[in-house]
């Protein structure tokens, strides 16, 4: 199968033994109850993609619900009690969505469309269940978004699509809509035509979305929570017109944080949000420079990449310039370069983006270790001086005493 391929797996089943000196506390005799299995979360396959797996709460959720197609057995009863089959596991169930012909995929990663506005695309994708069990599936359209990691995804299951995943319409004839749920035999395939009608109203540049097949749940499943495994297709769409790539740098702070090391130097973090302004999905390399007084603390790191920003959305950087002494105000540039993606073609200028930065590093920690130095001599100075007063006066007062007694012995001194 073509790398294109993705695959979903779910395991609702695992086993976990009730060992048998959990048992001997209650008395009961071990050998007459039977081994216990307790179903456990889901699992992927080791030979397959890792899925991206949504959890949400249904009506009625409490606190220590169990998720959809987990279950608890229990044991009850005394010695000599018919013993209790533990249920089958579920079986396991792995399936691919492709872009399609009518006959079948053909080879392709993602749907690529170019429309104009008020114009319409037809296409195919293709669902196969390569489990050796029927299945049944919920396949729908949705916007495309970039998670906080970077990675491409959808909106979540439930949320309505406002952009090019509400353009798309699953299915054809009396049967067309949003989502379509099919059934397919094991080992086999079902193409599901569908229809993109772009507004006429759209704007040009690039509209992000995707078409997905959603394991379904069973009709009345009233759990508390259930697990939404899904995996799909990517549909690039864009739509004719002039294109205006354009980002730029905002929320842009400076923040610095001093080491506890009073010897060694602190770091400068900048954070900053690379915002998408244009109708054109960019990527972006961040660079930051920055210096103090006189030109100390220079430094020029560059930030990591972000791969992909979509149009309209935004995704949040930060750096860190380390080996920074506290020695008053560093400040600096941040200057961000846009990046064509993968196999796009932006005919037009790129122009990089920039922001400013500054911060204050002040010596705090060498202050107070200074003002805690000063302060110990300045005791111990106190307490010598304390100390010789204290000798001093005993000193004094032996003098005194001696002479006064002296005094009170001799004659002559008494009779004159």
């Amino acid at each position: 199968m073509a790398g294109a391929v993705l695959l979903a797996t779910t395991l609702l089943a695992g086993v976990l033994a009730v060992p048998a000196s959990a048992l001997a506390a209650t008395g009961l005799p071990t050998a007459a109850l039977p081994a216990v299995a307790l179903p456990t979360a889901a699992l992927p396959t080791a030979a397959l993609p890792a899925v991206r797996t949504h959890a949400t709460a249904g009506p009625g959720s409490a606190t220590g619900a169990t998720p959809s197609g987990t279950g608890l057995a229990g044991v009850a009863g005394v010695a000599g009690a018919p013993a209790t089959t533990p249920d089958p596991a579920p079986a396991r169930t792995t399936w691919a969505v492709e872009p399609a012909t009518a006959d079948g995929p053909d080879g392709r990663v993602s749907f690529r469309l170019n429309v104009d506005p008020g114009g319409l695309a037809s296409d195919h994708v293709t669902v196969t269940n390569f489990s050796d069990h029927p299945a049944t599936f919920d396949v729908y359209a949705s916007d495309g978004v970039v998670t906080a990691d970077g990675q491409f995804d959808l909106l979540p299951a439930g949320t309505t699509p406002v952009d090019g995943g509400a353009w798309i319409t699953l299915g054809e004839g009396d049967s067309a809509g949003a989502t379509q749920r099919v059934e397919i035999a094991a080992e086999s395939s079902v193409t599901v035509p569908f229809t993109l009608a772009v507004p006429a109203d759209a704007t040009p540049g690039d509209h992000p979305a995707g078409v997905v097949a959603a394991l379904a749940h069973p009709e009345g499943d009233g759990s508390a929570v259930t697990f939404d495994t899904r995996v799909g297709a990517r549909v690039h769409l864009r739509v004719a017109g002039d294109l205006a790539p354009a980002l730029a740098l905002t929320g842009v702070r400076a923040t610095y944080e001093p080491s506890w090391n009073p010897f060694a130097p602190g770091a400068v973090r900048v954070d900053y949000t690379v915002a998408n302004e244009g109708n054109v999905r960019l990527g972006a390399d961040t660079q930051v420079v920055g210096s103090g007084l006189f030109g100390w603390n220079a430094r020029d790191v560059v930030a990591p990449a972000q791969r992909e920003v979509l149009p309209g959305q935004e995704a949040s950087g930060s750096v860190v310039l380390d080996g920074v002494w506290p020695l008053g105000k560093v400040a600096g540039d941040l200057t961000t370069t846009p990046l064509v993606v993968g196999d796009d073609v932006v005919e037009v200028a790129l122009a990089p983006a920039t922001g400013t930065y500054a911060a204050w590093t002040l010596p705090w920690v060498q202050l107070g270790t200074l003002l805690v130095l000063v302060g110990a001599v300045l005791a111990v100075l106190r307490a010598r001086r304390r100390r010789e007063a204290r000798t001093q006066a005993r000193i004094d007062a032996a003098v005194a005493a001696r002479t006064g007694t002296a005094g009170a012995t001799d004659p002559a001194t008494a009779s004159s």
